[in-house]
């Protein structure tokens, strides 16, 4: 090996070489490479003052590989034809790995990472990256092979394929050392009386504190005590520093409530009509590892929602 490094110059060389042999041409070469033409000259150059032959003709605007030439050139693209092919099969073998989930931020952090480590434990062959954002992507047009949706009759998605993961059933909640000081709101009127922490995300809609009042038969007044936050995961937060009451979405919360940092308040919760799902494009197949995955969450949620 270090006999070839001294024979030739660099791989680079020999790209410009094989691009230069095959166009019969400096120029379409250079702008094939993003080069210069003078750049590609100066490294033919370089390669045939290296191997000791010219590797070249040059006529007028034009140039022909030489005997040696197109030797050379025939076993030079056939290596790096062979190196091309392995690279690529072994970046595919890898991407198989990798198994992309677009989520919101919620459910990135406070369903997902608690989790992490089972996925770990009962996937550990599977890389999972999730991509969080503001609205829902178009997994169409990204190659993001699963996503987590919120919305009603999965009929008004009729690009995707959709598998229940989570009902939405959403209550109030407080951090116990707020009840400890304020008392137990025991009916959803009593709320009224504390600090509310509203969420308005600046794209997806989510159920408000009018509507769940609403639905308990309560009259929410415009002019409420209310802290108002654009992001769910700052909504909990302020709820555990003892900020006020949120409404708490039950499969984003449910471990949480369990451990006894938040305590569910008002005795009323809203089951609504809408529901979250797994959802993936029905424009291509499922790689293996991504169907690996989407089964994997649909146990965690059914789990959750038998337990």
């Amino acid at each position: 090996m270090e006999t070839l490094r001294r024979l030739l110059p660099s791989a680079s060389s020999l790209i410009v070489f094989e691009a230069a042999g095959r166009h019969q041409n400096f120029t379409r070469a250079a702008n094939e490479l993003a080069m210069t033409q003078a750049a590609v000259s100066y490294a033919i150059r370089g390669l045939e003052e290296q191997l000791g032959v010219p590797l070249f003709h040059r006529v007028h605007r034009a140039v022909q590989l030489t005997e040696a030439g197109e030797k050379f050139h025939a076993d030079v693209s056939l290596g790096l034809s062979r190196i091309q092919k392995s690279a690529e099969e072994i970046r595919a073998k890898r991407r198989e790995t990798n198994v992309t989930l677009a989520a919101s931020t919620a459910f990135a952090s406070m369903w997902m990472l608690p989790r992490l480590t089972k996925l770990r434990e009962d996937l550990p062959e599977i890389d999972l990256r999730i991509q969080t954002s503001v609205r829902d992507l178009d997994l169409e047009e990204e190659p993001i092979p699963l996503a987590i949706r919120g919305g009603g009759d999965p009929v008004h998605w009729p690009r995707y394929h959709t598998a229940l993961l989570a009902p939405e059933v959403i209550c109030a909640v407080a951090s116990p050392a707020f009840v400890e000081a304020n008392g137990m709101p025991q009916r959803p009127a009593d709320l009224l009386k504390h600090p509310l922490i509203h969420l308005e995300e600046p794209v997806r809609q989510a159920y408000s504190w009018q509507e769940w009042f609403a639905s308990a038969g309560v009259s929410y007044p415009a002019k409420a005590r209310r802290l108002t936050l654009n992001d769910y995961v700052l909504v909990i937060q302020a709820v555990l520093a003892g900020e006020g009451i949120a409404l708490g979405w039950n499969h984003l919360i449910e471990r949480q409530v369990r451990s006894g940092a938040l305590v569910p308040v008002g005795n009323h919760v809203l089951k609504t009509d809408l529901a979250f799902y797994v959802v993936w494009p029905r424009s291509r197949e499922l790689n293996l590892q991504a169907r690996r995955v989407r089964d994997w969450l649909l146990d965690e949620g059914r789990r959750e929602r038998e337990g």
